[in-house]
C-alpha cells in the first residue's frame, strides 16, 4: 500500500508522528508536513520532521512548495492518504479545491481519482463554516474522523489514548493493528 500522511498545522501534530511511527513496515508512506506544522512541532514538542524519521526505510519526506513531487499526480498510484492533524485552513481549502501546496494538491488527486481519504480536524468548538465544510467532503466520499476517544477501551494513560486513536485510523485505512481494546 502507497499511503501519504500530509501534518497540517494544528495543536498536537506530535500524535501524527506516533501514527507514522505504527505504520508497519510493508506499507511505503509519504510524508508531507505544512509550514504550520513544523511550527507547532518545534514549539510544542521540540522536534524537526527531517530529523525524526531520518532512519526509516519506508518514509520519503516532501517539501509542502514541492508540487512536482510524486503524490502530486494520479499516474503515481497512491491508495489512500490521511490528513492529521487537519487544521481548519487545510479543510477550507480542501472543501472548495484549492490547490496551493503539495497537501492540497494530493488531496485533490485523490478525491478526483476517488480514493481513500481521512481527514482528522483537530480544533474545537466547530463553527458553522468548518460544519458546512465538513458535510461537502463528506459528501464527496472523504471520512471525517477527528480524534475522539472512545471510552470502553479502558485506557488507562496518555499512551492507552493515543493508541486508541491510532488503531481507529488505522481500521479506516484497513492496516490491521492490535493498538487498542476491542469492543465484545
Amino acid at each position: 500500500m502507497k499511503l501519504t500522511v500530509a501534518i497540517t498545522g494544528a495543536s498536537g501534530a506530535s500524535l501524527a508522528l506516533k501514527f507514522v511511527d505504527n505504520i508497519p513496515k510493508e506499507v511505503e508512506v509519504f510524508l508531507v508536513a505544512s509550514k504550520s506544522a513544523k511550527t507547532a512541532l518545534k514549539l510544542e514538542e521540540n522536534i524537526s520532521i527531517s530529523n525524526y524519521f531520518q532512519n526509516k526505510e519506508n518514509i520519503t519526506i516532501f517539501n509542502d512548495s514541492d508540487i512536482s513531487a510524486s503524490i502530486a499526480s494520479g499516474s503515481f498510484g497512491v491508495n489512500k492518504m490521511i490528513i492529521l492533524p487537519c487544521s481548519m485552513n487545510t479543510l477550507a481549502k480542501c472543501s472548495v479545491g484549492i490547490s496551493d501546496s503539495l497537501i492540497t494538491r494530493a488531496f485533490t488527486v485523490m478525491l478526483k481519482q476517488k480514493k481513500d481519504i481521512i481527514l482528522a480536524p483537530r480544533e474545537m468548538p466547530y463553527n458553522t463554516i468548518i460544519l458546512e465544510n465538513m458535510l461537502k467532503l463528506s459528501q464527496l466520499g472523504v471520512t471525517i474522523a477527528p480524534p475522539n476517544l472512545g471510552y470502553y477501551s479502558s485506557q488507562q494513560t496518555l499512551e492507552d489514548m493515543e493508541n486508541f486513536l491510532i488503531g481507529k485510523w488505522f481500521d479506516l485505512l484497513g492496516i490491521e493493528n492490535n493498538l487498542y481494546k476491542r469492543w465484545e
